[in-house]
């Protein structure tokens, strides 16, 4: 079976996309992010704290006092202190036209002139909200924090629909900060999901004692990755003696199930592939070494060893 070529434009569009896309799709995804904590929590607590500063300092009166004398809408009144009134008038952007605005308008405009400046809210706003989320670790890493907290989750998982949609952001969450570690201890080969079908799945450590009681011999857990997001997957308990196992380091296991197979290490070619396969592997395999610092000589050195030891 002969591999179809592409034609040189489209392989170079497709070549473009793959160095293109992914850096803009993780800009996209800052950028999303952003905008979530933005809208969501960074806006709501920043009108908080502006209406808590307005409410205290605002000097709004209906009559000429020592503190508010000057008067807006043409002199006809309210009147506000006159170094709020001119440091808004002086406002470089111009954001106010100060012949139809209020009182409550320029009061807005100078707090977020002199007190809440956009880059010092989001530096403050960031400090706190890391405070606050280790003091919230540190009250959760105590009895009593514990028990408080499975409380309140006891009366959410009360609530009906709230529960469900709870219950499947917190394995998310969980999942993704939880304080564990997921360590893949081989690369190995599974007849899955039938016999006679091989797979390539990571060894992520000895399964469950009532399993291997069960069966009678040793078993290990294999969480079999899918194609092309290997994040995603199926967790087997499979015997150790019906595993493969593959002269493969995970990086390169992980470049074969995303690339869907293409990507084949230079050390697992077959003797019938094809020059530009073999091209492929190598270069592969050399950016490999490059990425993780691996010093060509030891390599050769490996590949050494075992043909002394053979």
């Amino acid at each position: 079976m002969t591999k179809k070529k592409q034609k040189p434009f489209r392989a170079a569009i497709l070549r473009g996309l793959g160095v293109v896309l992914p850096p803009l799709l993780t800009i996209a995804l800052f950028i999303w992010a952003w905008s979530m904590i933005n809208n969501y929590i960074l806006q709501p607590v920043d009108w908080l704290a502006r209406t808590v500063v307005i409410a205290s300092i605002s000097e709004i009166s209906d009559e000429k006092t020592s503190e508010a004398d000057i008067a807006i809408d043409g002199g006809r009144g309210p009147y506000i202190p006159h170094v709020v009134y001119q440091t808004v008038a002086n406002d470089e952007e111009q954001v106010l036209d100060m012949s139809s605005a209020t009182a409550e308008d320029i009061y807005d405009r100078y707090v977020t002139m002199v007190y809440l400046k956009p880059w010092l809210v989001a530096v403050v706003f960031m400090v706190l909200f890391v405070i606050i989320l280790y003091f919230i670790g540190e009250l959760l890493a105590a009895k009593f924090g514990r028990f408080a907290f499975s409380q309140l989750e006891k009366i959410v998982n009360r609530i009906p629909v709230i529960r469900n949609v709870y219950s499947s952001v917190k394995q998310v969450t969980d999942f993704l900060v939880g304080d564990h570690d997921m360590e893949f201890n081989q690369v190995v080969a599974v007849q899955y999901p039938s016999a006679g079908i091989w797979s390539i799945g990571f060894v992520t450590g000895s399964s469950m004692r009532g399993v291997r009681e069960h069966v009678g011999e040793e078993m290990i857990s294999v969480l079999m990755p899918t194609s092309p997001m290997p994040a995603t997957g199926f967790t087997v308990t499979v015997p150790k003696s019906k595993t493969v196992e593959l002269d493969l380091t995970i990086d390169q296991a992980i470049q074969f199930v995303v690339s869907c197979g293409v990507v084949v290490p230079f050390n697992q070619l077959c003797n019938d592939t094809t020059p530009e396969q073999q091209q492929e592997a190598v270069r592969n395999s050399v950016e490999a070494m490059i990425e993780h610092d691996i010093p060509a000589d030891s390599t050769d050195d490996d590949q050494h060893q075992e043909s002394t030891e053979d």
